[in-house]
């Protein structure tokens, strides 16, 4: 298997920012994130983001342990993360913002491009990468939805 990639986009009922500051806040990404169960901040920036991340995700055939460092340099229009060390043989994703309806609603993608290695890209054939390719990017994108506009009722 070579490289898997997979991308998700959903409209939210937020600006730009408002999106971007949850998405930003690794941490408490694993409350909407479905694939992501644990996240420990090993570093953080000036303004406290974490930068540099150890996590391990449901990639629905196993679960992987990866070490992640995170840039936030296109603040508010998206954030990126690779992964330094971990399970799979490479592992980059980045989420992209785009502003809609004068500044009342965001687009947002979440794209992931993963080497998953000879073991791992094993047990990801046929129907069995699909589902997880949307598992990853759909849970994402739809928890990051949710997550946003029900903070916005509230």
């Amino acid at each position: 298997m070579g490289l898997l990639e997979a991308s998700w986009t959903v409209e939210i009922d937020a600006p730009i920012q408002q999106v971007f500051d949850v998405a930003a806040d690794v941490p408490a990404s694993t409350a909407w994130q479905p694939a992501l169960q644990t996240v420990e901040t090993l570093e953080t920036d000036e303004t406290g983001r974490s930068t540099l991340v150890d996590s391990t995700s449901d990639a629905k055939v196993k679960t992987t342990h990866q070490r992640l460092r995170f840039s936030y340099e296109d603040e508010p229009t998206g954030m990126s993360w690779v992964q330094e060390k971990g399970d799979t043989k490479s592992l980059n994703g980045r989420w992209i913002f785009e502003e809609l309806d004068g500044g009342e609603r965001t687009r947002a993608t979440f794209d992931l491009v993963a080497d998953p290695g000879r073991i791992l890209g094993m047990l990801l054939r046929g129907p069995a990468e699909d589902k997880v390719k949307e598992f990853l990017t759909k849970g994402a994108a739809e928890g990051l939805k949710e997550q946003v506009e029900n903070a916005g009722a509230s």
